[in-house]
């Protein structure tokens, strides 16, 4: 399954977010595969894929000191066409 995280950058925490990323580089943990990820400032952009949410959890866990996120499940149109072709009236 695929997860659109987006998140925002809690300002008072900017230099400890930036020096954890730049320590760390921010990669997923096993079980979870980063597809792209995309830098805006004060926000941002994962796209992920995980059979089990769990460990997208643990992964955004060890930013939620410093960072909001909103994670949304989505497919991509291939995906969203077979179910619809498949719900159609």
């Amino acid at each position: 399954m695929k997860f659109m995280s987006t998140w925002t950058l809690k300002p008072e925490h900017y230099a400890q977010a930036t020096s954890r990323f730049l320590a760390t580089g921010g990669g997923p943990p096993p079980g979870v595969t980063m597809l792209g990820r995309w830098h805006a400032l004060g926000h941002g952009y994962v796209l992920s894929e995980a059979s089990d949410v769990k460990p997208i959890y643990e992964w955004l866990h060890q930013w939620a000191d410093v960072l909001e996120f909103t994670i949304v499940p989505v497919m991509d149109d291939a995906e969203a066409a077979a179910v619809l072709q498949k719900t159609k009236p």
